[in-house]
């Protein structure tokens, strides 16, 4: 008898049954896309929480995906064709791909060895060396950045930071002058199906964002451009009356959603480290992180591939988190490189995620301890 598939993750979706009030708002408006109203309510309650965390006003839009989230606020920044922008190895392809489609060139960068981050600290030596017109840290795994340390590098250096801050909803609340791009993909912990967030006290920044989402059509009748011409050549970006429903609906649950992830990892990791042999090495992070993945390190040689195959065997889906890194990627190759990888280097020979999400049942948590120890064998 095959065994039943344990699947990597499992979306917190709405049921139907909660979807309906918000489709019933729908069909009364008619409004489908083009900033209708339960976009800007999403908007507008997604704004609230981030200004109670932050200690100055920001302003933030949606946007249809966090990849067109960032390549757009690159193209705000006014960036001259070409540009050199540093990003870390450790990522998901979406971070240069974004800065590609903006017309500028990612210089891949290697992260800390605790945090996984791309830090100031490497951006700053990172800039003796190339001349950078904007950084785009990424914050990996969910882990949030110091926002004091970008905050002080822009203000030394003058370049300006973008955060690829995709799977950090929940983690990363305060701005600085930085620009944050969330996701709301599916499989996020705040998910609208697809979608995306740009967050920033650079009201002006996000305008030109929300413009250039709409096809670069001028809406403000304050501006030189008269209403429904271009000023900015942009694309179609927006939200989805139908994907912003899905969000409004989640929101409404992100309290009990978020406390069950982490929950989840406590209880998860505490059966990890319970593994003899296995010594697990987790990202530093603050404790109470909401996560989307469960992703750690195993030093071991072979061990990694060891606990793939037990999981294989056991129909248990892993991943190899953000790897290969970017430098290893075909599409990037000849993409220049700043100083050596080393840690990034070490991260792709020995990171493995394991299945995490709040529809995971005992007896599947079990299951892969099961399988994570099988993997590691007896005790010596």
């Amino acid at each position: 008898m095959s065994l039943a598939r344990i699947p990597l993750l499992v979306p917190d979706m709405p049921s139907a049954d909660e979807l309906l009030p918000y489709l019933r708002r729908i069909d009364g408006t008619r409004w489908y896309s083009n900033f209708g109203p339960l976009t800007r309510e999403l908007e507008s309650a997604l704004g609230s929480i981030f200004t109670k965390h932050n200690a100055r006003p920001v302003t933030l839009t949606t946007v249809s995906t966090a990849t067109a989230g960032l390549e757009l606020t690159l193209i705000a920044l006014d960036l001259p064709p070409g540009a050199r922008v540093l990003v870390p190895a450790l990522t998901f392809v979406a971070s240069a791909t974004a800065i590609v489609r903006a017309g500028h060139l990612p210089v891949i960068a290697d992260v800390d060895a605790h945090s996984w981050l791309l830090t100031p600290a490497i951006a700053r030596e990172a800039a003796r060396s190339v001349e950078l017109a904007a950084v785009m840290p990424v914050a990996t795994f969910g882990c949030p950045h110091d926002m004091a340390g970008w905050d002080a590098f822009t203000a030394d250096t003058g370049i300006p930071v973008v955060i690829d801050a995709a799977g950090a909803f929940g983690n990363q609340w305060e701005c600085g002058t930085a620009t944050l791009v969330f996701s709301l993909h599916a499989t996020k912990s705040l998910a609208s199906g697809e979608g995306g967030l740009v967050v920033s006290r650079d009201a002006a920044l996000v305008a030109r964002v929300r413009q250039l989402s709409n096809f670069g059509i001028n809406l403000d009748p304050r501006a030189a451009t008269p209403v429904g011409q271009v000023d900015l050549s942009g694309t179609n970006a927006k939200m989805s009356e139908y994907h912003a429903a899905i969000g409004l609906c989640n929101l409404a649950n992100w309290p009990a959603l978020a406390r069950s992830r982490v929950a989840l990892f406590e209880r998860y990791s505490t059966m990890l480290e319970g593994i003899a042999g296995l010594n697990p090495l987790w990202q530093a992070t603050p404790r109470a992180l909401t996560r989307t993945l469960l992703c750690f390190r195993v030093a071991a040689t072979g061990l990694r591939e060891a606990i793939e195959l037990a999981c294989a065997n056991a129909n248990i889906d892993t991943r190899r988190w953000y790897l290969p890194t970017l430098d290893r990627h075909d599409g990037f190759t000849g993409l220049p490189v700043c100083g050596a990888l080393e840690l990034a280097d070490a991260l792709g020979k020995e990171l493995v995620g394991l299945p995490f999400h709040n529809h995971m049942t005992e007896t599947q948590l079990q299951t892969v301890i099961d399988a994570v120890r099988r993997a590691v064998g007896p005790p010596h």
